[in-house]
């Protein structure tokens, strides 16, 4: 872990000096920009810049054709600890270091700035020792941004680049960055058809036949792990009044990202998470020790307010259905129902092919509850994980406000991580919505909750599905799974023959028997993704059969076509 944390902060160091050469190179093109910030994001680097004219795709060979220059040059980068006289009189014409420095010295930094030739911008660094260390670097996109993300303020320009210690990572790189466009879950949505979005309803996506398909059989694949843990499942309302949001804590700590409304004069809200339903559907009626744990599951509709900038697809969205479960049990239960949820986990993402790191997250400053209770739960939560014998890392601060949580990171066919499911321990929900149970010695005790999402959102986990295999599904998930092609219209009734065959085992078929070639057919079936392409001519009739290629164009040969469906039944069933 320490060698992958070093290359972790070696990377990123590299790609703060790439930011600071790139607004070196931005000031020399045009001396009018004044540039704000250039931090380190998780594919790269970014700076925003306060300019005039906007950037055009054009300018970005430009400036690396300026930042070559740099680079070449290999300045020394030269640290300079500045006293806040100095600062201002440095940076005096750029209001945005001015607020910067503001904010620096409130919360007591020193102010420091990073010299090489004769560029320096504030900073707190580190960078690397030259401007030479910057090998391999290509700006990648331009697009506005508000300065600090705040709508009300300045509107920037940013421009985004990538940086790597050699120009092979690069590469390789770039050739990733190609494969994940060719995967574009908004592209391949669109040409399998099985979701839409609308101005109507920006951020809330329109599922297809096809992709309704898709998302009812996630859920039912779920429902199935659930029934055979003994969940129960509930389904709360959407909208619920405002004292209930104010006693959860979500009013104080979520209501930016929430929608209101007023019924009978009294105040409202949308819901943005599940939680609290599922507390009044627990407190309807008194519990025994007997009955706990008690699994609640619910697949949730949920709508939280997201700005129209930031909205991708799935990925980003105003109203999703989350895959919550919450699981209310006594202390003494309370490792082994981690465990137990560590392992369904596990058992959902292995079906998918999914890879996956954890990271457990532990008490934000704006955290609700006493920090002895927050490190009871997060004890647990690390009990349970070494138990397990998992390797995981530890992200300061980042639990819920109500309690600390497991992250799980999923790793797609291209390497790439989506933070998905996690598992939430709560003391502080059922305090302060009074829950209780009776123990063995007939007296009142507080039961602990657990929260637990695995797909996390089903929109979301579905648009990771569709890059993660290209759109092209297993056949257990798969919308349309085989389609038989017709020679010539003497061939249309058998080609009905075998879609009975085939439907009246449970399988998703269709018959293409347009006049057109069967090479057009063929190169149609294979871009909409279906697993079997069947062809059906005059061998095929008189042998009983269907002559079988897959999407990818393997040809597999004539088979009788009871043997087939039968194989194809097993693949649904084995979930291959």
């Amino acid at each position: 872990m320490a060698k992958e944390e070093k290359a972790r902060k070696d990377l990123e160091t590299l790609r703060h000096s790439a930011a600071h050469v790139l607004a070196h190179a931005v000031t020399s093109l045009w001396p009018d920009a004044k540039p704000t910030i250039g931090p380190v994001v998780e594919e790269g680097f970014y700076y925003d810049f306060d300019k005039k004219a906007a950037f055009t795709p054009e300018d970005l060979e430009k400036i690396e054709q300026e930042m070559r220059k740099i680079i070449k040059q290999n300045n020394k980068f030269e640290k300079i600890e500045l006293t806040e006289k100095k600062a201002r009189e440095m940076f005096k014409n750029n209001p945005y270091k001015l607020e910067l420095i503001d904010e620096f010295l409130k919360e007591g930094e020193k102010l420091t700035a990073y010299k090489e030739g004769d560029f320096v911008d504030l900073c707190r660094g580190p960078h690397a020792e030259s401007t030479g260390k910057v090998k391999g670097y290509k700006l990648t996109k331009i697009s506005s941004a508000y300065w600090r993300g705040d709508s009300n303020k300045a509107s920037l320009q940013r421009v985004y680049g990538i940086a790597f210690p050699t120009k092979e990572e690069m590469k390789e790189h770039l050739r990733l960055l190609e494969e994940a466009e060719k995967r574009d879950h908004r592209k391949i949505g669109q040409q399998m058809e099985l979701f839409s979005i609308h101005e109507e309803a920006p951020g809330m996506p329109f599922f297809h036949n096809k992709g309704t398909f898709i998302w009812n059989t996630l859920v039912e694949f779920m429902r199935g792990k659930m029934r055979a843990r003994n969940y129960q499942e509930n389904k709360t309302p959407i909208i619920l009044n405002k004292s209930l949001w104010l006693q959860s804590g979500h009013w104080d700590h979520y209501k930016e990202n929430m929608y209101f409304t007023k019924i009978d004069e009294a105040d409202f809200a949308v819901k943005p998470m599940n939680c609290p339903g599922n507390l009044l559907v627990y407190k309807s009626r008194a519990h025994s020790y007997r009955e706990l744990p008690i699994k609640a599951g619910e697949f949730g509709l949920v709508h939280r307010h997201e700005l129209s900038g930031v909205l991708s697809g799935l990925f980003r969205v105003r109203v999703f259905t989350q895959d919550d479960a919450h699981v209310f049990c006594t202390e003494e239960q309370l490792q082994e129902q981690i465990i137990e949820l560590i392992e369904l986990v596990d058992e959902v993402y292995s079906t998918f092919g999914f890879k996956y790191n954890v990271e457990l997250s532990t008490r934000p400053e704006k955290a609700m509850g006493a920090k002895a209770v927050w490190d009871k739960a997060e004890d647990a939560l690390k009990k349970a994980m070494k138990a397990k014998k998992m390797d995981f890392k530890i992200n300061e601060g980042e639990g819920a406000f109500y309690g600390p949580k497991i992250d799980f990171h999923l790793k797609d066919a291209i390497g790439r991580t989506w933070q998905c499911g996690t598992i939430q321990v709560d003391f502080s929900m059922p305090e302060k919505f009074d829950l209780t149970y009776e123990g063995k010695d007939g007296k009142k005790h507080r039961p602990v909750m657990i929260h637990r999402a695995i797909y996390g959102s089903v929109e979301r986990f579905f648009g990771i599905l569709i890059e993660h295999y290209a759109g092209k599904f297993p056949m257990w998930l798969s919308p349309m799974q085989a389609r038989i092609l017709t020679i010539a219209d003497r061939h249309d009734k058998y080609a009905e023959k075998v879609l009975g065959v085939l439907k009246e085992a449970g399988l998703r078929a269709e018959i293409d028997s347009r006049a057109l070639t069967m090479g057009k057919k063929i190169r149609e079936a294979e871009l909409s993704k279906v697993n079997y392409i069947l062809v059906v001519g005059d061998k095929e009739m008189e042998s009983n059969s269907v002559n079988i290629r897959t999407r990818d164009n393997k040809v597999l040969g004539a088979q009788k076509i009871g043997e087939f469906a039968g194989k194809c039944i097993e693949e649904v069933h084995e979930k291959k």
